[in-house]
């Protein structure tokens, strides 16, 4: 078992940010301190919510409380994800930083939520820039989606050689392990969906049909990440650790397809996220 310090969104209802992420991370046996950057009633993509972004001196005070409690040093991760606003990258790195006093060999897995293909950048000002300045020399593993890919590396990625590439640009700049998400055609064949996972000398691949949904469900790049920091926490190597993560989402996305879901039914499907029925391998590809 590991101890994850988990800093990202709350929703009331839905699963995205820590709703997303610390009951997967439990179920994968992790032990898990969740800090909310925000509070809402729901997801923003359903029209409308309610809820507040949480002052960046809170964040910063609670993990001071969690520093006087003298646990930080058994933390072994911090996971971060969508931020709110920018100040609350300062916070995210003071936890860090406090966290790795107290056991230096501690991951830093950030998630640089920003925007995606469909709905462009969704964020406020100043936070892209935290992400590209100053996130990227801290953070272990980073994992992006092809849209924050680019806006991370400022270069165009429409081919798995230009993704390949620009992950690698981000390990130049301090991350171990770059996991890109959502690649779809037409970097792949039509009708697969692939994320892949990039270190300085390998590269691993792992595709699976892309499900048809009404409204595909919100939360699936926050969920992945924790998944994939979970299974390293476990002891598995990259491509393991990628072929795992991938397996989990497409069992869960597979079961929202098939009712026709808008939010996945992580406590009902519970078991997949352990023991997915099907084995989505990672594939060496450079």
């Amino acid at each position: 078992m590991a101890t994850i310090l988990s800093i990202q969104s709350w929703v009331a209802y839905g699963h995205v940010g820590n709703a997303a992420a610390v009951f997967p991370l439990q179920r994968l046996g992790h032990e898990v301190w969740p800090i909310h950057t925000v509070q809402f009633s729901n997801h923003p993509g359903y029209g409308g919510f309610r809820g507040t972004v949480f002052d960046p001196a809170q964040i910063i005070a609670l993990v001071a409380g969690l520093d006087e409690r003298g646990v930080l040093a058994r933390c072994d991760a911090v996971l971060s994800g969508y931020l709110g606003e920018a100040g609350t990258g300062d916070a995210i790195l003071d936890a860090v930083a406090r966290v790795r006093a107290g056991n230096p060999k501690a991951i830093f897995c950030c998630d640089p939520v920003m925007g995606d293909d469909k709905s462009g950048l969704f964020v406020r000002p100043g936070i892209p820039e935290f992400f590209q300045t100053r996130a990227m020399a801290v953070a272990d593993v980073v994992t992006p989606n092809r849209f924050e890919l680019e806006l991370l590396t400022g270069t165009k990625v429409a081919s798995l050689a230009e993704t390949i590439a620009a992950a690698r640009q981000l390990i130049d700049r301090g991350p171990k392990l770059v996991m890109v998400t959502g690649l779809m055609s037409p970097i792949l064949a039509e009708g697969q969906i692939g994320t892949l996972a990039v270190t300085r000398d390998h590269a691993w691949l792992a595709t699976s049909p892309e499900l048809q949904f009404s409204i595909t469900p919100n939360g699936t790049g926050d969920l992945l990440a924790a998944l994939l920091l979970g299974h390293i926490l476990n002891g598995r190597a990259p491509n393991d650790a990628l072929s795992g993560a991938v397996s989990a989402l497409f069992a869960i996305l597979e079961q929202a397809a098939a009712r026709n879901l808008r939010e996945m039914p992580l406590e009902v499907e519970q078991n997949r996220l352990i023991h997915p029925p099907q084995v989505v391998p990672a594939l060496p590809i450079g």
